[in-house]
Protein backbone atom coordinates (compact mmCIF):
# COMPACT_ATOMS: atom_id res chain seq x y z
CA UNK A 1 0.00 0.00 0.00
CA UNK A 2 1.15 3.57 -0.65
CA UNK A 3 0.70 5.53 2.85
CA UNK A 4 0.92 9.59 2.73
CA UNK A 5 1.93 11.90 5.65
CA UNK A 6 0.96 15.37 5.14
CA UNK A 7 2.45 18.18 6.84
CA UNK A 8 -0.54 19.21 9.58
CA UNK A 9 -1.56 22.67 7.66
CA UNK A 10 -4.05 23.32 10.99
CA UNK A 11 -3.12 26.72 13.34
CA UNK A 12 -0.08 25.99 14.77
CA UNK A 13 -0.43 22.30 14.92
CA UNK A 14 3.37 20.69 14.85
CA UNK A 15 2.30 16.75 15.41
CA UNK A 16 2.35 14.22 12.71
CA UNK A 17 0.60 11.32 11.85
CA UNK A 18 4.04 8.37 11.73
CA UNK A 19 6.91 9.22 13.34
CA UNK A 20 10.04 7.53 11.31
CA UNK A 21 9.99 4.11 13.60
CA UNK A 22 6.33 3.76 12.35
CA UNK A 23 8.24 4.45 8.81
CA UNK A 24 10.95 1.61 9.46
CA UNK A 25 7.92 -0.75 9.88
CA UNK A 26 5.90 0.00 7.50
CA UNK A 27 8.60 -0.31 4.83
CA UNK A 28 9.91 -3.80 6.43
CA UNK A 29 6.46 -4.90 5.93
CA UNK A 30 6.71 -3.71 1.50
CA UNK A 31 4.92 -0.36 1.61
CA UNK A 32 5.68 2.67 0.57
CA UNK A 33 5.69 5.67 2.33
CA UNK A 34 5.63 8.86 1.26
CA UNK A 35 6.37 11.70 4.18
CA UNK A 36 5.73 16.10 3.34
CA UNK A 37 8.57 17.41 3.74
CA UNK A 38 9.51 18.79 7.07
CA UNK A 39 6.42 17.38 8.25
CA UNK A 40 7.94 16.24 11.40
CA UNK A 41 10.43 18.52 11.99
CA UNK A 42 8.64 20.40 14.67
CA UNK A 43 7.60 17.33 16.59
CA UNK A 44 11.55 16.43 17.11
CA UNK A 45 11.92 14.12 13.84
CA UNK A 46 13.71 15.47 10.84
CA UNK A 47 13.35 14.33 7.46
CA UNK A 48 16.17 12.62 7.14
CA UNK A 49 15.23 10.60 10.32
CA UNK A 50 12.03 9.48 8.13
CA UNK A 51 14.36 9.19 4.94
CA UNK A 52 16.87 6.35 7.42
CA UNK A 53 14.06 4.80 7.91
CA UNK A 54 12.64 4.27 4.53
CA UNK A 55 10.32 6.86 3.84
CA UNK A 56 10.27 9.10 0.51
CA UNK A 57 10.22 12.93 1.21
CA UNK A 58 7.97 14.70 -1.27
CA UNK A 59 8.40 18.60 -1.24
CA UNK A 60 4.21 19.45 -2.13
CA UNK A 61 1.26 18.39 -0.34
CA UNK A 62 -0.67 17.38 -3.64
CA UNK A 63 1.35 15.00 -4.30
CA UNK A 64 1.21 13.36 -0.77
CA UNK A 65 -2.18 13.23 -1.27
CA UNK A 66 -2.62 12.36 -4.70
CA UNK A 67 -0.22 9.13 -4.78
CA UNK A 68 -0.95 8.09 -1.82
CA UNK A 69 -3.78 5.10 -0.95
CA UNK A 70 -4.67 6.02 2.52
CA UNK A 71 -3.71 9.12 3.93
CA UNK A 72 -3.04 9.63 7.88
CA UNK A 73 -2.84 13.06 9.91
CA UNK A 74 -3.32 13.85 13.30
CA UNK A 75 -6.33 16.79 12.83
CA UNK A 76 -8.95 16.90 10.75
CA UNK A 77 -8.57 18.54 6.88
CA UNK A 78 -9.71 21.70 6.69
CA UNK A 79 -10.62 23.81 4.21
CA UNK A 80 -8.02 23.93 1.86
CA UNK A 81 -7.14 20.35 1.61
CA UNK A 82 -10.95 19.31 0.54
CA UNK A 83 -9.79 19.60 -2.35
CA UNK A 84 -7.79 17.01 -2.36
CA UNK A 85 -10.39 13.88 -1.50
CA UNK A 86 -11.46 11.42 -3.99
CA UNK A 87 -13.48 8.67 -4.43
CA UNK A 88 -11.69 5.79 -2.65
CA UNK A 89 -8.73 7.64 -0.18
CA UNK A 90 -8.68 6.37 3.00
CA UNK A 91 -8.40 8.83 5.61
CA UNK A 92 -7.34 7.84 8.73
CA UNK A 93 -6.81 10.65 11.55
CA UNK A 94 -9.24 12.78 13.94
CA UNK A 95 -11.96 13.43 12.30
CA UNK A 96 -14.81 15.11 15.16
CA UNK A 97 -17.63 15.44 12.46
CA UNK A 98 -20.07 16.31 14.65
CA UNK A 99 -20.12 20.15 14.97
CA UNK A 100 -18.54 19.96 11.00
CA UNK A 101 -21.53 19.59 9.10
CA UNK A 102 -19.32 20.91 6.27
CA UNK A 103 -16.33 18.63 6.83
CA UNK A 104 -18.85 15.87 6.34
CA UNK A 105 -20.88 16.84 3.17
CA UNK A 106 -17.13 16.97 1.60
CA UNK A 107 -16.24 13.32 2.86
CA UNK A 108 -19.63 12.13 1.33
CA UNK A 109 -19.80 14.10 -1.66
CA UNK A 110 -16.15 12.65 -2.48
CA UNK A 111 -16.60 9.50 -1.71
CA UNK A 112 -14.05 9.33 0.89
CA UNK A 113 -13.22 6.41 3.26
CA UNK A 114 -13.28 8.42 6.57
CA UNK A 115 -11.59 6.72 10.20
CA UNK A 116 -11.60 8.71 12.82
CA UNK A 117 -9.23 7.79 15.89
CA UNK A 118 -12.09 9.09 17.79
CA UNK A 119 -14.18 6.44 17.19
CA UNK A 120 -12.20 3.30 17.05
CA UNK A 121 -13.19 1.15 20.25
CA UNK A 122 -10.95 -1.99 21.78
CA UNK A 123 -12.44 -5.55 23.29
CA UNK A 124 -13.03 -3.29 26.69
CA UNK A 125 -14.92 -0.80 24.84
CA UNK A 126 -12.95 2.18 25.50
CA UNK A 127 -11.58 4.41 22.96
CA UNK A 128 -7.48 3.32 22.52
CA UNK A 129 -6.85 6.48 19.93
CA UNK A 130 -8.68 9.16 22.03
CA UNK A 131 -7.33 8.03 25.29
CA UNK A 132 -3.74 9.08 24.58
CA UNK A 133 -4.81 12.83 23.70
CA UNK A 134 -7.16 13.06 26.22
CA UNK A 135 -4.04 11.91 28.61
CA UNK A 136 -2.27 15.51 27.50
CA UNK A 137 -5.32 17.66 27.38
CA UNK A 138 -6.36 17.45 30.36
CA UNK A 139 -2.94 17.63 32.03
CA UNK A 140 -2.63 20.39 30.09
CA UNK A 141 -6.04 22.09 30.57
CA UNK A 142 -4.60 22.91 34.36
CA UNK A 143 -1.62 24.67 33.39
CA UNK A 144 -2.91 26.29 30.94
CA UNK A 145 -5.68 27.64 33.16
CA UNK A 146 -3.23 28.23 35.69
CA UNK A 147 -1.58 30.81 33.76
CA UNK A 148 -4.60 32.21 32.28
CA UNK A 149 -5.58 33.02 36.11
CA UNK A 150 -2.30 35.35 36.12
CA UNK A 151 -3.69 39.00 36.29
CA UNK A 152 -1.74 39.96 32.75
CA UNK A 153 -3.89 37.32 30.78
CA UNK A 154 -7.01 38.38 32.52
CA UNK A 155 -7.58 36.24 35.56
CA UNK A 156 -8.12 36.85 38.99
CA UNK A 157 -4.74 37.12 39.55
CA UNK A 158 -4.84 33.71 41.87
CA UNK A 159 -2.04 31.53 42.33
CA UNK A 160 -3.43 27.91 41.83
CA UNK A 161 -2.00 26.40 44.98
CA UNK A 162 -1.73 29.24 47.33
CA UNK A 163 0.75 29.39 49.47
CA UNK A 164 1.07 29.11 53.55
CA UNK A 165 -1.14 31.32 54.98
CA UNK A 166 -3.11 32.32 51.82
CA UNK A 167 -5.96 29.56 50.35
CA UNK A 168 -5.65 27.68 47.18
CA UNK A 169 -7.94 27.96 44.13
CA UNK A 170 -10.66 26.15 43.66
CA UNK A 171 -10.75 24.34 40.28
CA UNK A 172 -14.02 22.88 38.94
CA UNK A 173 -13.90 19.53 36.69
CA UNK A 174 -17.05 18.28 34.45
CA UNK A 175 -17.04 15.05 33.72
CA UNK A 176 -14.98 11.90 35.37
CA UNK A 177 -13.65 10.22 32.26
CA UNK A 178 -9.91 10.20 30.99
CA UNK A 179 -9.97 14.13 30.71
CA UNK A 180 -11.36 14.93 34.05
CA UNK A 181 -9.24 12.35 35.75
CA UNK A 182 -5.76 13.44 34.53
CA UNK A 183 -7.37 17.46 34.98
CA UNK A 184 -8.13 16.20 38.73
CA UNK A 185 -4.44 14.75 38.88
CA UNK A 186 -2.40 17.56 38.13
CA UNK A 187 -4.74 20.31 40.07
CA UNK A 188 -4.04 18.14 43.29
CA UNK A 189 -0.57 17.96 42.46
CA UNK A 190 -0.64 21.74 42.23
CA UNK A 191 -2.87 22.34 45.53
CA UNK A 192 -5.42 22.96 44.07
CA UNK A 193 -8.58 22.83 46.12
CA UNK A 194 -10.18 20.57 43.56
CA UNK A 195 -14.17 19.46 42.79
CA UNK A 196 -15.37 16.88 39.63
CA UNK A 197 -18.36 16.25 38.82
CA UNK A 198 -19.99 13.16 36.77
CA UNK A 199 -23.52 11.48 36.17
CA UNK A 200 -21.84 8.41 36.68
CA UNK A 201 -21.67 7.35 40.47
CA UNK A 202 -19.76 4.33 40.64
CA UNK A 203 -17.37 6.66 38.01
CA UNK A 204 -17.41 8.77 41.34
CA UNK A 205 -16.72 6.13 44.18
CA UNK A 206 -13.40 4.99 41.93
CA UNK A 207 -12.14 8.41 42.17
CA UNK A 208 -12.65 9.37 45.71
CA UNK A 209 -10.36 5.86 46.11
CA UNK A 210 -8.06 6.65 43.46
CA UNK A 211 -7.16 10.08 45.29
CA UNK A 212 -7.49 8.72 48.57
CA UNK A 213 -10.41 11.32 49.49
CA UNK A 214 -8.49 14.14 48.00
CA UNK A 215 -11.08 14.88 45.42
CA UNK A 216 -14.61 16.59 46.30
CA UNK A 217 -16.93 14.98 44.09
CA UNK A 218 -20.44 15.91 43.06
CA UNK A 219 -23.30 13.95 41.30
CA UNK A 220 -23.80 15.94 37.62
CA UNK A 221 -27.39 18.14 38.18
CA UNK A 222 -27.99 21.87 37.19
CA UNK A 223 -28.45 23.09 40.83
CA UNK A 224 -24.71 21.06 42.01
CA UNK A 225 -23.04 22.23 38.73
CA UNK A 226 -24.35 25.82 38.77
CA UNK A 227 -23.37 26.37 42.85
CA UNK A 228 -20.04 24.76 41.71
CA UNK A 229 -19.25 26.89 39.02
CA UNK A 230 -20.49 29.93 40.77
CA UNK A 231 -17.40 29.12 43.31
CA UNK A 232 -14.65 28.10 40.70
CA UNK A 233 -11.78 29.80 40.00
CA UNK A 234 -11.13 27.26 36.60
CA UNK A 235 -13.53 25.29 35.62
CA UNK A 236 -12.40 22.74 33.29
CA UNK A 237 -14.90 20.69 30.83
CA UNK A 238 -14.43 17.35 29.91
CA UNK A 239 -17.72 15.66 28.99
CA UNK A 240 -17.69 13.39 25.91
CA UNK A 241 -20.24 11.26 24.14
CA UNK A 242 -18.05 9.27 21.76
CA UNK A 243 -18.94 10.67 18.01
CA UNK A 244 -21.73 12.78 19.55
CA UNK A 245 -22.03 16.49 19.98
CA UNK A 246 -20.78 17.03 23.36
CA UNK A 247 -23.76 18.11 25.62
CA UNK A 248 -24.25 22.20 26.93
CA UNK A 249 -23.07 21.10 31.13
CA UNK A 250 -22.52 24.60 31.94
CA UNK A 251 -25.54 27.53 30.72
CA UNK A 252 -24.74 30.83 30.06
CA UNK A 253 -26.84 31.93 33.12
CA UNK A 254 -23.99 29.99 34.76
CA UNK A 255 -21.07 31.38 33.05
CA UNK A 256 -22.75 34.61 33.96
CA UNK A 257 -22.87 33.92 37.55
CA UNK A 258 -18.82 32.99 37.71
CA UNK A 259 -16.46 35.27 39.27
CA UNK A 260 -14.80 38.16 37.52
CA UNK A 261 -11.36 36.93 36.11
CA UNK A 262 -12.49 33.13 36.57
CA UNK A 263 -11.13 30.81 33.70
CA UNK A 264 -13.05 27.89 31.55
CA UNK A 265 -10.92 25.59 29.67
CA UNK A 266 -13.22 23.32 27.39
CA UNK A 267 -11.34 20.34 26.14
CA UNK A 268 -14.59 19.16 25.04
CA UNK A 269 -14.56 21.56 22.04
CA UNK A 270 -13.26 19.34 19.75
CA UNK A 271 -17.11 18.19 19.80
CA UNK A 272 -18.71 21.14 20.21
CA UNK A 273 -17.99 21.83 23.78
CA UNK A 274 -19.63 21.52 26.91
CA UNK A 275 -19.88 25.36 27.78
CA UNK A 276 -22.35 27.12 26.20
CA UNK A 277 -20.60 30.08 25.91
CA UNK A 278 -18.08 28.05 24.33
CA UNK A 279 -16.85 28.79 20.72
CA UNK A 280 -13.22 27.35 18.85
CA UNK A 281 -9.91 29.27 19.11
CA UNK A 282 -6.66 28.33 18.24
CA UNK A 283 -3.48 28.69 19.78
CA UNK A 284 -2.68 31.84 18.12
CA UNK A 285 -5.89 33.67 19.28
CA UNK A 286 -6.66 31.31 21.93
CA UNK A 287 -8.83 32.60 24.68
CA UNK A 288 -11.69 35.61 24.36
CA UNK A 289 -13.67 37.19 27.77
CA UNK A 290 -17.60 36.42 28.30
CA UNK A 291 -19.17 37.92 31.28
CA UNK A 292 -15.54 38.75 32.46
CA UNK A 293 -14.65 35.17 32.23
CA UNK A 294 -11.70 34.11 30.38
CA UNK A 295 -12.36 31.62 27.61
CA UNK A 296 -9.81 29.18 26.71
CA UNK A 297 -11.08 27.06 23.58
CA UNK A 298 -8.18 25.76 21.53
CA UNK A 299 -9.67 22.61 19.25
CA UNK A 300 -6.10 20.53 19.53
CA UNK A 301 -4.00 21.73 22.96
CA UNK A 302 -1.91 18.43 22.32
CA UNK A 303 -0.64 20.64 19.18
CA UNK A 304 1.54 22.95 21.37
CA UNK A 305 3.36 20.08 23.13
CA UNK A 306 3.83 17.97 20.34
CA UNK A 307 6.99 15.78 20.91
CA UNK A 308 5.33 13.91 23.30
CA UNK A 309 1.73 14.31 21.64
CA UNK A 310 2.79 12.46 18.62
CA UNK A 311 4.46 9.85 20.34
CA UNK A 312 1.54 9.25 22.83
CA UNK A 313 -0.67 9.35 19.92
CA UNK A 314 1.48 7.15 17.22
CA UNK A 315 1.99 4.43 20.22
CA UNK A 316 -1.92 3.67 20.01
CA UNK A 317 -2.78 4.66 15.80
CA UNK A 318 -0.12 2.17 14.62
CA UNK A 319 -1.44 -1.09 14.91
CA UNK A 320 -4.19 -0.49 13.31
CA UNK A 321 -2.53 1.36 10.27
CA UNK A 322 -0.08 -1.67 9.61
CA UNK A 323 -3.23 -3.77 10.31
CA UNK A 324 -4.96 -1.72 7.67
CA UNK A 325 -1.58 -1.53 5.13
CA UNK A 326 -1.38 -5.24 5.45
CA UNK A 327 -5.04 -6.42 4.67
CA UNK A 328 -6.25 -4.05 3.31
CA UNK A 329 -9.02 -1.57 4.52
CA UNK A 330 -12.13 -3.40 4.02
CA UNK A 331 -10.98 -6.49 5.44
CA UNK A 332 -8.91 -5.31 8.56
CA UNK A 333 -12.36 -3.51 9.28
CA UNK A 334 -14.10 -6.79 8.63
CA UNK A 335 -11.70 -8.83 11.06
CA UNK A 336 -11.86 -5.93 14.01
CA UNK A 337 -15.55 -4.81 14.99
CA UNK A 338 -13.91 -1.92 17.19
CA UNK A 339 -11.71 -0.58 13.81
CA UNK A 340 -14.99 -0.77 12.34
CA UNK A 341 -16.29 1.61 15.02
CA UNK A 342 -13.91 4.14 13.87
CA UNK A 343 -15.59 4.23 10.05
CA UNK A 344 -17.63 7.61 10.08
CA UNK A 345 -17.69 7.39 6.54
CA UNK A 346 -17.79 4.47 3.65
CA UNK A 347 -18.12 5.92 -0.18
CA UNK A 348 -20.28 8.08 0.20
CA UNK A 349 -22.25 6.71 3.23
CA UNK A 350 -22.44 7.81 6.65
CA UNK A 351 -21.52 5.31 9.12
CA UNK A 352 -21.47 6.73 12.79
CA UNK A 353 -24.29 6.80 14.81
CA UNK A 354 -23.19 10.15 16.84
CA UNK A 355 -22.76 12.16 13.60
CA UNK A 356 -26.19 11.02 12.30
CA UNK A 357 -28.36 11.85 15.20
CA UNK A 358 -26.11 15.05 15.89
CA UNK A 359 -26.39 16.39 12.16
CA UNK A 360 -30.04 14.37 12.17
CA UNK A 361 -28.89 12.63 8.56
CA UNK A 362 -29.48 9.15 7.71
CA UNK A 363 -26.68 7.08 8.62
CA UNK A 364 -25.79 2.82 8.45
CA UNK A 365 -23.58 0.55 10.25
CA UNK A 366 -20.34 0.13 9.32
CA UNK A 367 -20.61 -3.68 8.85
CA UNK A 368 -23.65 -2.82 6.26
CA UNK A 369 -21.67 0.02 4.71
CA UNK A 370 -18.76 -3.01 3.88
CA UNK A 371 -20.50 -5.91 3.22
Amino acid sequence: MIIGVPKEIKDNEARVGVTPAGVKALAEAGHTVLVETEAGAQSGFPDAEYQNAGAEIVGEAGYVWGKSEMVVKVKEPIEKEYVFFREGLVLFTYLHLAPLPGLTDKLLESKVIGIAYETVRDRQGTLPLLTPMSEVAGRMSVQVGATYLEKERGGRGILLGGVPGVPPAHVCIIGGGIVGTNAARIALGFGARTTLIDVNLNRLRELEDIFGGRLHTLASNSYNVSRATREADLVIGGVLIPGATAPKIVTRAMVAAMKKGAVIVDVAIDQGGCVETARPTSHSNPSYVVDGVVHYCVTNMPGAVPHTSTLALTNSTFQYLLRMANLGVREALRQDAGLAEGLNTWLGALTCRGVGESQQRPWTLPASAIA
